[in-house]
């Protein structure tokens, strides 16, 4: 096994290649290795930032081709910031940081037939050598293991509605918790309890901020009623949140909430009353758990005649723009 030491935010093999980073110490039948695509190494070699993208967006978030599409132009914002994307995945049992083109492809012709994979989930999808889109939580674990410290998503899960009693809540939560990656989304999905998210994020000692705005977003709307703890206006002021946790040691995340971009956010307030209807219907069915989501989010399609993934899919955008250059003022604070 090589021993890698973390530069700068990101790992850097002491030995020759960097295809194949080792994250055990120990020799496992497993060989569990992560995978670095080429661009991803040569990245690390310039001693470029790295932004993590999830994958699961790629196959139960959108329909193929769309959902192709849109992962390689959410990649193209990143580099357009001077960034480089390291889209997360599971391909036959192996950890993938950062996918080349057809590696997409395959993840998005598969669709839903690709496990979603969160932390409880890694073990055996690893194990048994299958493919796994990773949720926040599984590419938090990744990208924290290959030393990334940025992480750009849609919209993070959070305690369900009725969570109280169902104790439904997503391991998003607990990750940002005990893994120190900086998550920059959009807020929590309208779906969920808001309220109810932000007091059990507050219980994990979690720090979380609004992008530009008081109040935490909503996903599709910028407002969500709920009132973001703390406030950062730039991304410099949003880098230095998660600066100082590193600095002190929390090991934890940070989680940074970007409102919808204006134009999106007029259009989410008429998706809401879609978002509701969902949500009733889930209700009516008996779809619960790890199922809810994707339901919800292809039914409020369906209601909204195709609105609320054009808003999905600009909103995924606005954040890869914003954590792009969060990262690039991280890496610039590493270096002084």
């Amino acid at each position: 096994m090589r021993r890698i030491e973390v530069i700068s935010g990101h790992v850097k093999p002491m030995q020759d290649s960097l295809a194949q980073i080792p994250i055990t110490k120990n020799v496992s039948p497993l060989s569990l290795v992560l995978q670095l695509s080429p661009s991803v190494r040569a990245a690390m070699q310039a001693g470029r930032p790295l932004v993590a993208l999830e994958s699961t967006i790629i196959t139960h978030g959108m329909p193929y081709p769309q959902n192709v599409a849109t992962a390689l132009e959410v990649e193209a914002v990143v580099r357009a910031e001077g960034a480089e994307p390291a889209t997360i995945a599971i391909l036959d049992g192996v950890p993938h940081i950062g996918l080349t083109r057809e590696q997409l492809e395959r993840l998005g012709t598969l669709g839903p037939q690709v496990r979603k994979t969160s932390r409880r989930d890694l073990p055996f999808v690893l194990s048994q050598k299958l493919n796994g889109s990773t949720t926040v939580s599984a590419t938090m674990i990744l990208a924290a293991m290959a030393g990334i410290q940025i992480f750009v998503t849609g919209g993070i899960g959070g305690v369900h509605r009725g969570g109280e009693t169902s104790m439904d809540v997503s391991a998003d939560l607990t990750e940002l918790a005990r893994t120190p990656v900086a998550v920059v989304c959009a807020g929590a999905k309208s779906v969920l309890d808001i309220g109810r998210t932000l007091e059990f994020l507050e219980t994990q000692g979690v720090c979380v901020a609004a992008y530009g705005a008081d109040e935490f977003p909503a996903f599709f709307t910028p407002s969500s009623g709920f009132r973001a703890p703390c406030r950062v206006d730039c991304p410099e002021d949003a880098a230095r949140l998660m600066y100082a946790s590193l600095q002190v040691g929390l090991n934890n995340g940070v989680l940074v909430g970007v409102p919808p971009p204006i134009a999106q956010g007029e259009e989410g307030f008429k998706i809401q009353s879609a978002i509701d209807l969902a949500v009733q219907e889930a209700q009516e069915k008996g779809i619960a758990g790890a199922e809810v989501t994707p339901f919800l989010l292809e039914r409020v399609n369906q209601i909204s005649k195709g609105s609320s993934l054009a808003v999905n899919i600009a909103l995924i955008k606005n954040n890869a723009k914003v954590g792009s250059r969060m990262a690039m003022a991280l890496l610039a604070m590493s270096k002084n």
